[in-house]
């Protein structure tokens, strides 16, 4: 039977929302007070339903994740766009499995920690904001780059991309933290793409085209 762990404690309420989203929930909804005690009855709808549609994008949902020696789970909700092996990319040397996961604005924009492990270096790079279904998002586009060494020497690096309409990348970790599998780590706000490279000896399981979720799917494992 598999078994499962929580890496962070479950939230208190049954819709959990993350914190970065706090301001602009706030911000609506007082916007929408406004309209409504001036008797202005569309703007307030359109107010109430602009405040719903902005929790339903920051909702951070608790999750339970996989346990087992060598597993690698999602870092980000969304759908798998590459799975490829490579040489020599910028942000991992020598051959290495790329796996890239597109977020769209319906999905749970939380990133997670896809391993256990050590955070090395972050590296953060302000570009441009192309579509990040595109293959040039991944150097050209705005990014955060975490490397993680994990407890066996397994070397991961996991990139945080902006997308056409993302704008804002948050990262709460920092180097040197000591991070648990499928922990909270930040977000990405309004679509967005994020990369994970993992040694040439990682074993994928999932394929293009494959719906998965934050800390709870399995990428693949290495032995």
């Amino acid at each position: 039977m598999k078994q499962f762990s929580w890496s962070d404690p479950p939230g208190q309420f049954a819709f959990p929302v993350a914190k970065a989203g706090y301001p602009v929930i706030l911000a609506c909804a007082f916007i929408t007070a406004v309209f409504a005690l001036l008797d202005m009855a569309w703007p307030a709808i359109i107010g109430i339903v602009a405040t719903l549609s902005i929790c339903f994008f920051f909702r951070d949902p608790d999750r339970v994740i996989p346990n087992g020696a060598g597993l690698v789970v999602s870092p980000a909700d969304g759908k798998i766009i590459k799975v490829l092996k490579t040489d020599n990319q910028r942000f991992y040397e020598g051959s290495c499995i790329k796996i890239s996961i597109f977020m769209s604005v319906f999905n749970v924009h939380v990133n997670r920690v896809p391993h256990e492990g050590e955070i090395k270096t972050i590296r953060y790079f302000p570009g441009k904001f192309v579509s990040a279904n595109l293959d040039k998002a991944s150097l050209e586009n705005e990014h955060n780059a975490l490397f993680l060494e994990s407890g066996d020497g397994h070397q991961i690096c996991f990139v945080q991309i902006a997308g056409l309409i993302a704008r804002r990348i948050i990262c709460k970790v920092q180097k040197g933290d000591i991070l648990l599998r499928g922990q909270r780590f930040g977000m990405i706000c309004f679509g967005s793409r994020l990369d994970v490279y993992l040694p040439a000896d990682f074993q994928p399981e999932v394929s293009v085209g494959d719906k998965v979720r934050a800390g709870a799917s399995i990428l693949g494992k290495w032995l």
